[in-house]
């Protein structure tokens, strides 16, 4: 154990180190050097506003605004050219005696757009670039340090968009902060100018729709100048329409156009050229792109010797009208809108504000990168965290908050806030509790019948099609219980769990109808159990298994604290004998595994509960786990841990079960790895496979035993951390981050069934695991691990750090405020307190 404990504090003294290595200005948790930069596009966007994405060399890509994903989207001028320009960002450069000359603010192009039918299929290619790029970042800032032996600068193109835990409005910003600093590396003065270039693409959003007499004009207004889009063609009830503006507020000789010059044979951007390069001001043109013109905003200064100086253009976008689930006849509109006129109100409202929500946006990171993690763990962690702000998730008009599994390039992959996939994600509860407590309220207060089914997908609009599925997943529905109970724990909000309490209570008694799931309500499901892997598991198996055990233990929390005796004891008795039951028949000693149950007839199956029945052979089902060692067996007990419910089998069964799941899942290379169905690694990766069988194998097993899922593995790595297999689970992250590295994958796109996949939020349980750290509302309680160091928390409602020293603990609130009324060191002891409110920037010494 003393080794251990030296081992835990050695990557946490490592992770640390990590954090603190960077630029001085915004914070920066890792470095990838421009080998690694081709593939990294971070999203810079607001929770359900869209995004723009930086890449790992500069450029501005995948424009997704428009209530729809857009991965590889560059909108284009309209015209004749025969190369449109797509947005781009440039720097006019005059030193004295020399002629004015221009480059992209960009690197080199990853060698991925090299060769096409007309030779480089990149954005833009063929201008003037930098020679090195490399991308530090700790999200959410990124930041493109450029840099050229023949240039007297150096640039760094910055981006972020506010981030705030617990402040729901302030991280759903429809804005992109471009912070471009510019250095003078020379002895003598330098003049330069800079450029933001943008085509009015109202209209297109990269899959449907055209630009329709598209307008630009130039604005000034409250200290702001640019350039503001709009279009006199595009139906305003399209959900393709909308305005978005490109703005600055920084000191400078400005500079626009509305227009480009006509031309074709890439003379329009010829035109273009000559003008900027003649003296870093631009003339405004007229009468090219009628639908889609291109604008043009410039801000020109001198720099000093040795002097650096910041230039900010805002992206700020505004568009109203978004399809239910890809259906475009219905249109469930998007909240952020409401908030605002338009693209120009945008700005107004928000950019006054920015120094105060980048300072807080800061605040966070800085503190978390700054705890004593490791490294791996906190970039894993927030990198995952970008994925909330994508098109995954969105918000309706009414202020209801859903999300996709994951998108594909050109629209959202897996509709209805898929309950078995949200499941896993940790990030909501423990960041954004109102947006965790928003989806509970849909999940129970609308997807939820008079039986207790909970349609595990949920169809829009929510008054009328919420219930319109009509299909249970035995794990989604377990998991969701689990998930009230922890956002009830988390705010200390009886008035929320009382709300729902009487749907809460049918979900679980649902597993108790007539050739249901546990129909002889023993504690055990034996019935069909759709769940994750896409099919139905009949009879007894520790996925399903441990997901209800879970939800007995949660509901039996709640039934008590409401006074409903009864029903607690209901559920205390089907979890005792649930648990003796799972250890004595499904663990073999090593693992747990899947007893098969036949149905044996479709009229053994109740209404809801088998999603494609002309595939089940009632007498033999096939898609079964069997005797195969499960990746993600242990879900059900993980979560416990994270809502400190404690152990729901035997604590020495699931450490051999984490040791198996080592032991037969883990591949140190793939490339000899027979994978029947989707690769989401592969060649000479490491990774744990879904399922291994060290024995007897069914036929056809589920589908996805095979292959490798990320999210699956973060969450076989949070348990192992949960049962102090601590280099287990940090070996399990970094192999799956090793996968992410920016040059074979996006480091802030974890893919599953489609980009941004939501399961892989569950690497926030890593941050969990390892600094111990619980929290309860109701009894205004706080825990952490005794190992000494500096921690970051967050319960979705405030946030802050605790350093931990011998028996002391230094507890600071950085925002919100938090009660207090007990306190504990896990192996040390717990402190009553004299119940207090801790407040924003307010610091209570512990001494146990």
């Amino acid at each position: 154990m003393k080794q251990l404990k030296i081992l835990i504090v050695l990557f946490f003294i490592i992770g640390k180190m990590s954090a603190q290595t960077g630029s001085s200005d915004w914070p920066v948790l890792k470095t990838y050097d421009q080998e690694h930069t081709g593939r990294i596009a971070m999203p810079v966007g607001g929770i359900g506003t869209g995004t723009i994405s930086l890449t790992g060399y500069g450029a501005l890509q995948d424009w997704e605004i428009m209530s729809r994903p857009a991965k590889g989207y560059n909108p284009q001028m309209g015209g004749v050219e025969v190369i449109n320009r797509a947005p781009f960002f440039a720097l006019y450069i005059k030193e004295e005696g020399h002629d004015g000359q221009a480059v992209l603010m960009e690197g080199p192009l990853p060698e991925m757009y090299s060769e096409g039918f007309y030779g480089a299929t990149g954005p833009n290619h063929g201008l003037p670039r930098f020679e090195e790029a490399t991308f530090n970042t700790a999200y959410p800032f990124g930041q493109v340090v450029l840099k050229d032996q023949v240039l007297p600068v150096e640039v760094t193109v910055g981006a972020f968009n506010p981030l705030v835990p617990a402040n729901v409005d302030d991280s759903s910003l429809p804005i992109a902060v471009l912070n471009y600093k510019v250095k003078n590396t020379s002895d003598k003065p330098v003049t330069v100018s800079l450029a933001g270039n943008i085509p009015n693409f109202i209209g297109n959003d990269g899959l449907k729709g055209k630009a329709v007499k598209n307008k630009i004009s130039y604005k000034e207004e409250e200290g702001l100048k640019g350039i503001h889009f709009t279009s006199d063609g595009v139906d305003p009830e399209s959900m393709q329409w909308g305005t978005f503006s490109l703005l600055t507020d920084s000191e400078g000789e400005l500079s626009y156009r509305t227009h480009w010059a006509p031309g074709e044979w890439g003379n329009s951007t010829l035109e273009y050229w000559d003008d900027y390069t003649d003296d870093g001001v631009l003339e405004d043109r007229k009468g090219f792109g009628e639908d889609s013109p291109m604008g043009s905003l410039a801000v020109k200064t001198v720099l000093a010797p040795k002097e650096e100086k910041d230039i900010r253009f805002y992206v700020t976008w505004n568009f109203p009208n978004r399809p239910a689930w890809g259906n475009d006849d219905v249109n469930v509109g998007n909240y952020y809108a409401s908030q605002f006129e338009d693209a120009w109100d945008v700005a107004k409202q928000t950019v006054p504000r920015i120094p105060e929500l980048e300072s807080q946006s800061r605040q966070f990171v800085e503190a978390f990168i700054g705890s004593d993690l490791p490294a791996i763990i906190k970039e894993a962690s927030l990198f995952n965290l970008a994925h909330l702000r994508t098109q995954l998730v969105f918000r309706t008009k009414e202020g209801y908050f859903l999300g996709w599994e994951g998108t594909k390039n050109d629209n959202g992959s897996g509709t209805g806030s898929c309950t078995h996939v949200w499941n896993y994600e940790q990030v909501t509860p423990f960041l954004f509790g109102e947006v965790a407590q928003n989806m509970r309220e849909v999940e129970f207060g609308y997807a939820t019948d008079e039986r207790g089914l909970m349609s595990y997908r949920i169809h829009l609009p929510l008054d009328t099609k919420a219930q319109s599925f009509g299909l249970a997943a035995a794990d989604g529905q377990m998991g969701s219980i689990m998930k009230y109970y922890r956002e009830w724990q988390l705010s200390g909000d009886d008035e929320f769990l009382r709300k729902n309490w009487a749907n809460v209570k049918k979900a679980l008694e649902f597993c108790w109808v007539k050739n249901g799931w546990d129909a002889n309500k023993d504690g055990i499901m034996e019935g069909s159990q759709h769940n994750t892997m896409d099919v139905e598991y009949y009879g007894p198996n520790p996925q399903m298994g441990f997901w209800y055990l879970g939800a007995l233990r949660a509901t039996e929390e709640m039934a008590n604290y409401l006074g409903d005796e009864a029903f607690a004891k209901t559920c205390r008795s089907l979890y005792e004998n649930g648990t003796l039951w799972m250890d004595e028949n499904l663990f073999n000693g090593e693992y747990y595994v899947q007893q098969i149950v036949p149905p044996m007839s479709i009229d053994n199956i109740a209404e809801g509960l088998i999603r494609v029945k002309r595939r089940l052979v009632p007498d033999d089902p096939q898609y079964q786990l069997g005797e195969g060692v499960l990746v993600d067996q242990l879900v059900g007990q993980v979560m416990a841990h994270i809502l400190d419910l404690g152990y729901l089998t035997k604590e020495e069964n699931i450490v051999k079960t984490n040791e198996a799941i080592l032991k037969y899942n883990h591949r140190e290379s793939l490339m000899k790895h027979p994978n029947f169905m989707r690769s989401y690694a592969h060649g000479n990766e490491s990774a744990l496979v879904m399922a291994h069988y060290p024995g007897k194998r069914p036929k056809q097993p589920f589908p996805y035993f095979t292959e490798v899922m990320t999210g699956f593995e973060h969450t076989a790595a949070v348990g192992m951390l949960y049962e102090n297999q601590v280099q287990s689970g940090l070996n399990t992250i970094a192999d799956v981050r090793e996968r992410y590295d920016g040059k074979k994958r996006n480091p802030f796109n974890e893919a599953e069934y489609g980009n941004h996949y939501a399961r892989s939020m569950m690497a926030w349980g890593g941050v969990l695991a390892l600094s111990g750290f619980h929290y309860s509302g109701v009894d205004r309680s706080m825990r952490f691990t005794s190992n000494p160091g500096t921690y970051f928390w967050s319960n979705g409602h405030s946030w802050g750090t605790c350093e931990v020293k011998d028996k002391t603990a230094e507890l600071k609130v950085l925002y919100g405020n938090v009660g207090l009324a007990e306190f504990t060191l896990e192996g040390i002891g717990t402190k009553k307190l004299d119940p207090v409110v801790v407040k924003a920037n307010e610091t209570l010494k512990i001494e146990l």
